[in-house]
């Protein structure tokens, strides 16, 4: 069965996932309600996106469906159960899908630092200029400004007197 994702949302009560999809074959849109089960405000979001990506049930739908956009609307769903407002969830969740440049990387612990590196490959495929883009140039040249003198480093000089 052949269907593309139109919309994806979540439904607070009862907990469920809505799809709404084009079925391919009919033209026609179709709404799939997706129930959460056993989530609960300690649950990991990443792990029951996953999931419900991966059930039988639900995977030729959810195909086109980005499991960040998953992760996000459980992300949602788990701030409603801890009682929290629409808008501080939102920014919660803008906080920990950000990269600080300022953040030391060294200091995470493994799932955080995947996080971040999965975060930052996002970003990069989704900035990235592509062969099939209408912006696409192949050779680009840049003349950077002589306007201003040289700098020259302090090691340059030295290094050259030695010998």
């Amino acid at each position: 069965m052949m269907c593309t994702a139109k919309k994806c949302g979540i439904r607070f009560q009862p907990p469920a996932i809505i799809l709404i999809y084009e079925n391919e074959m009919k033209e026609k849109s179709r709404q799939r309600i997706m129930p959460v089960r056993n989530f609960s405000k300690f649950s990991d979001c990443s792990r029951a996106a996953e999931q419900l990506k991966n059930n039988p049930r639900h995977k030729n739908y959810l195909e086109q469906v980005p499991l960040r956009q998953l992760e996000k609307l459980f992300s949602f769903l788990r701030g409603y159960l801890w009682g929290q407002s629409l808008a501080e969830t939102m920014e919660q969740f803008q906080r920990e899908t950000t990269i600080d440049p300022e953040e030391d990387l060294n200091k995470l612990d493994d799932k955080e630092l995947a996080k971040r590196k999965s975060i930052m490959d996002e970003l990069f495929e989704k900035n990235q200029k592509k062969k099939d883009d209408p912006n696409f140039v192949y050779d680009i040249e840049v003349e950077f400004p002589q306007d201003e003198q040289l700098q020259s480093c302090g090691w340059d000089t030295e290094s050259a007197d030695e010998f």
